[in-house]
């Protein structure tokens, strides 16, 4: 109660902290925008963007670009002006004249050649927040947050409105219908396989990750809660640049990681690598209370894992002339876990006396890998912005584990153990991706209208199989009734055409995408068959309109679905332990939900987002509960309409030189509506969420990071989640002349995040309470690697099938 009183305080005194700081900002609004390219087209991040006063050439104004190459002056008097390109290692460009008035100015953007001059020190200065509002999407700069140690799955935790499940699935605005990307390009992965490879992919290689409720028609329409894009680290630096990793950690058990991750650019190449790898001593302790009638099952299982894990990434982008330029990527990574796992039911009888318990030992070992080729080309037409654009992926996963359960019964009062059955099983899947697309952009000459169009296709094939053996004297007999084999093939055909044009202070984009999907799912073993042939259209607009320089809104809408994972539809039937079982649904249907999100933003703070998101057909894991044998299922189902409401606020602050703040507030109304074995089950809840980061620069090159967060009671599919919440600390040590930093990490300080919850639905009546090891002390150093470097406050102050992949 003493740790549970302090962490309410700490998260108080947070919640003050960010009110305090909603209050304080100040902000402005540029007029002047545009970007710097090399001369593959690609951004130069860092670069320096001059302002020109004309005819004299006064300087105005000057800036870094982001990371992204994009610059963005503001409070521009009227005037003539020409905006100034400089790099060191490239020469300068600089635009043509063109004049400032009320309206905002979009300056075309400027190329720069590389020169062979070796790079000596680029300084930039001004400071980036950890969250950038923008009209159509929040991005997370994860450069300005102390990761030290933590992988990319943490790393989305911290994002806004993302949350994870009780399986560490991703749950965005209230919905588990999420699509992931990586650089832009799809993941091809869900559920398990996605949370596997998150898990194995470190904060240190993301530079940011975007978050985007109502994304154009040219993404696919998968994701019913919209798309989450994690940006990799990509140094645009001349020559040889790049990061190298180690870290140690201690929890309960301990941590070791290291990894590295290069680029080599020179004229019209530029090639890059990333390789990590990782052994992570962990545990897990779920303990579940369930009520059965006139009995109460208390149950306890203890998951102690060790994995090892490696991911990989290589590629190269050649500019093969000014217009036309090509590029190859394979990553992939493999994970191989060992884990030793137990379980302890206990009886009562109504009277509260003891009625026996079962015992079970649970040793497994699992190997998951995945691996994928993404080739691209594009051809830049003309000057214009016309442009055509191709991409082809292969992709592949595969994973197989064995487990065998060793079953004893005692009898109260007696604690000679008896057998209760001995099983072995082993599980083998392999799931192939092939997709292709193509994308044309084409500006209308003589007016502001650009128009967009392309297609897309893919095939998917994924075989699946589960062995299951029972121990009969002294020999294995298989089990015809566990045993399966399941296969499923996937067809998806798509096309798509946008337009958006900006009418003075109003910007406006439409687009409707058609999709065609044709699937299969057959198990060879039971004689099922389900087929699904259906064609959906997901339109989706777009509008923003800038008040005055400092105040602008938006407002977005967005039709989109969310497949089921390939595994998801597996009927397989797979025991947790003696009491809980898993099972996949074939008759699974899709989910289709309709969205909308307004934004009300003073330069980039978040002064209030209203989002709306509503499901039909959500997929949600539901229990099913047999009185008789005691085992309760958790079988996907298809929840009738679900509905999330949610209003935020949050941006940067900075209260003085030395302590700036982040905060995220918001409020959410959940509602649940759907039947359960023919009884209406109708869940509805209030809750909210802070987060409160703040870093405060000491001397000697000293960062002190102190944060947390706290989340209310929830509704969260069927589930009633209960409060979770963390208070984090940390501090960062800029080393060598800032080419190292040594970042200190305490997560969970009070050990007080854990996922809590209960089910009350028909004849289920459970708790939950799953412990993990969130308090870590975590030690990471990061050196420079390359002649070039870059000293900056900013750094310091094919996507549906891949990402249905195993779940």
């Amino acid at each position: 109660m003493s740790t549970l009183y302090s962490f309410r305080r700490h998260c108080l005194l947070f919640v003050l902290l960010m009110l305090a700081g909603f209050t304080q900002r100040s902000f402005a609004q540029a007029p002047v925008t545009g970007s710097i390219q090399d001369a593959a087209n690609q951004p130069l991040g860092f670069a320096t963007a001059v302002l020109l006063h004309l005819p004299d050439s006064v300087v105005a104004n000057s800036q870094a670009t982001t990371e992204q190459g994009t610059y963005s002056f503001g409070n521009v008097q009227p005037g003539s002006y020409c905006v100034k390109a400089l790099l060191m290692s490239y020469t300068s460009a600089r635009s043509s004249a063109f004049t400032v008035g009320k309206e905002l100015v979009t300056v075309p953007a400027l190329r720069l050649q590389a020169t062979a001059t070796a790079l000596r020190e680029v300084t930039v200065q001004g400071t980036t927040p950890v969250l950038e509002q923008h009209a159509d999407r929040t991005v997370l700069n994860v450069s300005r947050l102390n990761t030290a140690g933590d992988n990319a799955l943490e790393v989305l935790r911290k994002a806004p409105g993302v949350t994870l499940d009780k399986d560490d699935h991703l749950v965005y605005r209230g919905s588990a219908g999420v699509n992931v990307l990586i650089d832009g390009k799809l993941t091809y992965m869900s559920g398990e396989a996605l949370t596997n490879y998150l898990k194995s992919l470190p904060a240190s290689a993301i530079s940011q990750i975007e978050l985007l409720p109502n994304p154009p028609a040219s993404m696919d329409a998968a994701g019913t809660a919209g798309v989450l894009n994690i940006k990799l680290r990509r140094s645009q630096l001349p020559g040889l640049s790049g990061t190298a990793t180690a870290g140690l950690g201690q929890g309960r058990f301990e941590k070791s990681w290291a990894g590295t991750n290069l680029s080599y650019n020179v004229g019209k190449v530029r090639l890059f690598t990333r390789l990590d790898g990782g052994r992570y001593n962990s545990f897990n302790r779920l303990t579940m209370t369930r009520i059965i009638r006139d009995s109460a099952f208390s149950q306890e299982n203890y998951w102690r894992p060790l994995t090892y894990s490696g991911t990989y990434a290589a590629g190269a982008d050649v500019a093969l002339t000014t217009k036309h330029s090509i590029g190859a990527q394979v990553r992939g990574n493999h994970n191989q876990t060992d884990a030793a796992v137990t379980s302890n039911s206990r009886t009562t009888d109504a009277a509260g006396n003891p009625a026996g318990r079962r015992q079970m030992d649970n040793p497994r070992n699992n190997n998951s890998s995945n691996q994928g080729l993404n080739l691209y080309y594009r051809w830049t037409l003309d000057s214009t912005g016309r442009e055509l654009s191709a991409n082809a992926d292969y992709v592949r996963y595969t994973s197989a584990s064995k487990q065998q359960f060793f079953n004893r019964q005692y009898v109260s009062g007696n604690e000679q153990a008896q057998d209760a059955g001995q099983l072995r099983s082993a599980e083998s899947s392999e799931t192939t991706i092939r997709a292709a697309k193509v994308d044309y952009v084409h500006p209308v000459a003589g007016t502001k209208l650009q128009l967009e169009t392309g297609a897309k296709t893919s095939w998917v094939t994924s075989r699946s199989a589960i062995q299951f053996d029972k121990l009969a004297e002294t020999t294995w007999l298989p089990d015809t009734l566990r045993t399966n084999q399941f296969r499923y093939d996937e067809h998806i055909s798509a096309g798509y055409l946008s337009a958006n044009t900006t009418l003075n202070r109003l910007e406006l984009k439409a687009g409707l995408r058609g999709e065609l999907t044709h699937s299969t799912g057959v198990s060879a073993t039971t004689g099922q068959r389900v087929a699904w042939r259906y064609f959906q259209l997901f339109p989706s607009a777009f509008a923003s309109y800038k008040l005055n320089e400092q105040n602008q809104v938006s407002a977005s809408v967005s039709r989109r679905i969310t497949r089921p994972s390939y595994q998801s539809l597996n009927p397989f039937l797979i025991y947790t332990d003696a009491y809980t079982a898993q099972q996949g649904n074939p008759f699974l249907a899709p989910s289709l939900s309709q969205s909308f999100v307004v934004n009300y933003l003073h330069k980039d703070f978040q002064v209030l987002s209203v989002s709306y998101l509503h499901e039909t057909n959500a997929q949600n894991d539901v229990v099913y509960q047999n009185d008789k044998t005691k085992v309760s299922t958790s079988r996907p189902e298809n929840l009738a309409q679900a509905s999330t409401l949610t209003l935020s606020s949050g941006g940067h602050t900075d209260l003085n030189k030395w302590w700036g703040m982040d905060n995220q507030l918001n409020g959410s109304y959940n509602k649940v509506r759907t039947r359960v074995e023919g009884q209406a089950v109708n869940l509805a809840s209030y809750s909210w969420s802070a987060s409160s980061d703040h870093t405060f620069t000491m001397p000697r090159s000293y960062k002190l990071l102190v944060g947390g967060f706290y989340s209310s009671p929830a509704v969260q599919g069927l589930f009633h989640t209960k409060a979770n919440g963390a208070v984090n600390l940390g501090l960062k040590k800029q080393l060598w002349a800032d080419k190292a930093t040594l970042s200190l990490r305490v997560n969970d300080v009070f050990s007080t995040s854990r996922f809590r919850s209960t089910l009350r639905y028909n004849n289920v009546n459970m708790t939950w309470n799953n412990q993990w090891e969130s308090r870590r002390v975590l030690l990471t150093l990061t050196c420079k690697i390359g002649s070039g470097k870059t000293l900056a406050r900013r750094t310091t102050g094919s996507s549906d099938e891949e990402g249905r992949a195993g779940n």
